[in-house]
Formats: structure tokens, sequence, C-alpha cells
């Protein structure tokens, strides 16, 4: 094994002269006030659309015709609207939830609704369909006309918002008052920096609290081993890779909803990543450093701890990417560790990553590699405005009327305190996933290199149980699903209803759950194909996957309850970081 304490040249670009200096530095300034946004990307996508827009007069016809349909439309909603009882004609307002409530089919707030939805359908036909306008602009003028239309719709407007209206008359003005504080208490937060998370969901006190010692600490993570729950456990070990983009109590959070206090109880002997949040000094940590000082090391130590048997590994979000380069580059070096390789929300085929895509070109990755030039990392706040600017309906406005107009604050729970227990990402490693996973998708081609030598997904011949989710914005299923084509091994492959964590946290009980299974069969098969031939089953995945694990065990063994050593007690320490 290498030394730890190993220098990197980073991968990311050099900026040697004084000039490049100065322009990395006058990006990092920008982005800080962009949110890490480039606006020479924005700049580019509408200057296409509008460029191919001024040489396309037949969509110039086509838009002015509709502006005049839409202008009609707007003037009879407004007269009939006030003569009839039933209110406005046009477009249906309950099939936008911003105006699904009972009190928008009052007048004059109907008419308002129904002609800023107009408004919107002619913005949505003029970002869209002009031939020769590049696939990715189109996508980010489209993408940006919305944003800009979710701020100015009515909804967000006290006066013409009529839930808003008839709250203030009711309350008397008590709801705007609990809306300015909670306004005040976000700005506190945000100016200082301080973890929202309540006193009743504390790491080692409410949440994260499965018994377990840690058994290894590196400069990169520290593994918890958790204790066996009876006399026995099954032969394999389980080792859960997380993102490092994220705490790994997510998949332990509350006792009645943590995966991992189900596995134990399940009868696995249960061990844990808990990555180290990296500051400015750990900036030359790359994906190399992930694979080995990570996944490697980890699994070297389980296999000192239980001699002589393989692994069953999971992997959840960008966990899942890791997890599977080094299952690669195992293969490649003949190494048999893993007896089974589960991954949750998980991607290797980045052409159809999602949403967050339209703010992933080689100008915004060169912006951001200055930004983290500058920090040593990214934080945790400059990925989250990208998500925000692709869901600003569901992420911001909802949010603002909800708690600032409204003045309803939803209560803390163990999943939204988790996600508010941010992390960073060291630039060298952010520069080479976005770089070579996102932008070239390497790793789905055979060229990604773990160790200076290109890995190959197909090398992977042990079971797959891959996990997708429904409303996935971030690993959309249809890609997590695509491990079933280049991986040469049995795939089976489950889609749970539900978001990227809400998806995948889904305790036996869950109200309102179903899933599909089956296996991913051929290459030549689609998703879309996959899908129609499994029906829903009610209920949680979780069953399902320990039965899978189950039966690739080989049998059980004696508990070892106590681990041969204790660097302290689970979470550890570097979960507080």
């Amino acid at each position: 094994m290498k030394d730890e304490s190993q220098t990197h040249e980073p991968t990311g670009p050099s900026l040697p002269s004084d000039a490049e200096r100065l322009d990395g530095k006058a990006h990092a300034t920008i982005a800080r006030l962009t949110g890490g946004l480039s606006p020479t990307a924005l700049a580019l996508a509408w200057t296409d659309w509008a460029m191919h827009l001024v040489g396309s007069p037949s969509k110039q016809l086509e838009l002015q015709s509709k502006a005049l349909e839409a202008m009609a439309h707007a003037a009879g909603n407004s007269v009939r609207g006030a003569l009839e009882d039933s209110g406005a004609p046009g477009p249906d307002l309950a099939a936008d939830h911003r105006f699904r409530d009972q009190p928008w089919a009052r007048y004059p707030y109907d008419a308002i609704a129904r002609n800023f939805l107009l408004m919107q359908d002619w913005w949505d036909s003029a970002t869209t369909g002009l031939r020769g306008v590049e696939r990715h602009h189109e996508n980010m003028v489209h993408a940006g006309a919305r944003q800009w239309l979710d701020a100015i719709s009515p909804s967000n407007w006290p006066m013409l918002n009529p839930v808003v209206v008839d709250r203030t008359l009711e309350e008397k003005g008590m709801n705007l008052l609990r809306g300015a504080r909670n306004l005040g208490e976000d700005m506190l937060q945000q100016a200082t920096g301080d973890r929202v998370t309540a006193e009743a969901f504390q790491p080692g006190k409410n949440v994260a609290v499965t018994p377990g010692e840690v058994v290894h600490r590196n400069r990169l993570m520290e593994l918890i081993r958790y204790r066996p729950a009876g006399d026995t456990v099954q032969a394999e070990p389980l080792l859960i890779v997380p993102a490092w983009i994220m705490k790994y109590y997510i998949l332990d959070l509350s006792p009645g909803n943590s995966l991992i206090g189900y596995l134990v109880e399940r009868g696995f002997e249960v061990y844990a990543i808990s990555w180290l949040n990296p500051g400015d000094e750990d900036s030359d940590l790359g994906m190399d450093d992930y694979v080995r000082l990570g996944v490697l090391d980890a699994l070297d130590t389980i296999r000192q701890i239980v001699p002589g048997q393989k692994v069953q590994a999971l992997g959840y979000c960008l966990g899942g990417t890791l997890l599977s380069l080094s299952a690669a580059a195992m293969a490649r070096e003949g190494r048999d560790d893993l007896a089974s390789m589960t991954l949750l929300a998980a991607q290797v085929d980045f052409t159809e990553a999602g949403e967050i895509t339209l703010f992933i070109n080689d100008s915004q990755v060169a912006f951001l590699e200055d930004m983290m030039h500058q920090q040593g990392y990214l934080k945790a706040n400059q990925m989250a405005g990208a998500f925000e600017m692709l869901r600003t309906n569901d992420l911001i406005w909802a949010r603002m009327i909800r708690e600032y107009l409204l003045g309803d604050r939803l209560p803390m729970n163990d999943l939204m305190a988790w996600n508010a227990d941010s992390t960073r990402m060291p630039a060298r490693m952010h520069s080479e996933y976005l770089r070579h996973l996102f932008l070239e998708n390497q790793l789905a081609l055979g060229q990604f290199e773990v160790g200076g030598r290109p890995v190959s997904l197909s090398d992977i011949a042990v079971p797959i149980f891959a996990v997708g989710t429904e409303t996935d914005h971030v690993a959309p299923w249809r890609s997590a699903w695509k491990i079933g084509h280049l991986a040469d091994a049995p795939v089976t492959f489950l889609l749970t209803n539900g978001g990227h964590n809400a998806g995948i946290v889904s305790e036996p009980g869950h109200p309102r759950r179903h899933y599909r299974v089956g296996a991913v069969s051929g290459h030549v098969q689609r998703a879309d194909d996959w899908f129609a031939a499994h029906d829903p089953k009610d209920g949680s995945w979780w069953p399902v996957w320990a039965d899978w694990l189950l039966r690739q065990s080989t049998g059980t063994r004696p508990a070892n309850a106590k681990p041969p050593r204790s660097l302290g007690a689970a979470p550890g320490t570097y979960v507080f970081g």
C-alpha cells in the first residue's frame, strides 16, 4: 500500500503564469456571486438561441400568432371570469400545484393564474423546437426561462395569492409576523453558517445510534463495525460505501428507519465508511485516493478482522460509482474480495445523468475548477444552487410561500436534519469526477484510469443488485438501470417509488410504498421495456434486498461481539467535521 502522506500533482487545470492566476482569481470571485454558475456558459446558450430565432422567420410568425391567440384568451378570461360564477375558461389550474387550492377558483385570482399559464405556455414554445440550436443550449434556455417565470408567478406575491390573502385576514396578519421571524432565523443561519440540525437529531444521541466501534482510521475515512445482534452472523460481512457528498448516517437515521440497524437485526455483520469532511489542506485528494484509502483500505481491514471471507458491498449514490470503479480495478488485478455488489441510486453511465447536466459543460467545469483552486474544495451550498435552480418551484418558491407568507414551518425530522449536515468535496477529486465521468463518460467507455491504468466495468462478474427511485432528480432511474448493460454479471434491478433519499430510506411499514423488481435481461433490453414487464408490488424494498443478500451468502458463522481493536464508539469523529 502506498504511503498515505504521498502528495499529488493536481489533475485539474494548472495556473502557472501570473495571467492565468489572475483569471482564476477573477473567476473565483464571480463564482461566489453567482452560486458557482458560469455566466459565460449561460450567455453562450442564450446567444445561440437568440441568433437562431432572429434567423428563423417561420418561428417568429408562429410565436406572433401564439401571442395574439394568448392575448385573446387572456381578455376573454378577464371578462367572462368577472361575469360567470363558474370562473374564467382557459388552462386547467388543477394541473399546476401552485394553483390547486380552492381559493384560486375565485375571480379575479382564477383569471390572473390562467393568464400567467398562457404566458408560460408561450415561453415554452419560444424556447423549444428552434432548428439549429444546440440541444444542451436549448435545455439551458428553456430551464432559464422557466426559472424566471417561476420567480414572477402570481402565487409568490402576497396580494395576488388568495391563499395568503385569506390566511392574513383570518389571522389578522399574525402569519406574516411568524414569516418574518422565520426569515430572520434563516438569514442568521446563512450569515453564521451554523448547522440547523435540531437538538432532537444529533449524531450519536438521537440519530446514528446503532451500536458499534471505529476499527480503522486514515486521513480520508473511518471504518465503523456494528455489533452483531445475535450469536451468529452471515458468513460474508457487508461493507457500506456512502457518497462523500453526504454524511454516512443517511443509512443510520433514527432506530425505526435505520437501514444499518435493519441489516444488523437480519443477522449481517455490517461495516460502514464515514468519510472525512475535507478542508483546504485536502485539496490534493483525488479519485485514486478514494479508491485506495477508501474502498480498498476498508476491504483490507475487514478481511484482516474476518480472514478467509469475501465481502458483500453496498454503494450509495457517488459511493456506488466509486464502488463500481473499485470493483472493476480489483477484477483487473485478479482480486476476488467481493461476493456481491449492491448499488443504490448510483450511476456508472452519465449520458442520461439527469437535469443537473444542464449546468455541466466545459465552460461550467472550468469555472468551478478555478473556484475550487482558490478554496481547495467545493462547498455543499455551492452545489445546492444548481439543484435549486432546476426545481425552483419545489425547493425555493413553495418553501418561501409556506414559511414566509403563510408562516408555517415544517417540523424538523431526521432526514431534514441530516440533509442540513452538509459536507465538502476536495478540489482535485471533484474536478476528476466532473471531467472524466460527467463530461467524458470514461467509466462507461472503459477509459477511466485507476492506478494509472484503465478499468472496464465488463470485468465485474459478481452478482449485482441495483436500486433506482422513480422521482430521482440526482441519479435518474433509467441511468442507474444501465449497469445491467455494462457489467458482465447477473444484475437484478429494483425500482422503488420516492426520490433520491426518501426512496432509499423506505423501512418496512413505511406507508404508500411500492416497488418493481426483476432481472435485467440482455444488452438489447430498454429501460422502459423492463418497466412495462414488471408489475408494482406494495411494501418496502428492504426485505426483498435482504433476502437477495442471504441468497448470496454461504451460510453463517459465530459472531464476534467484540472487535479486535476499537478507536472509539460509533459514530466516530469524522461525522462531526
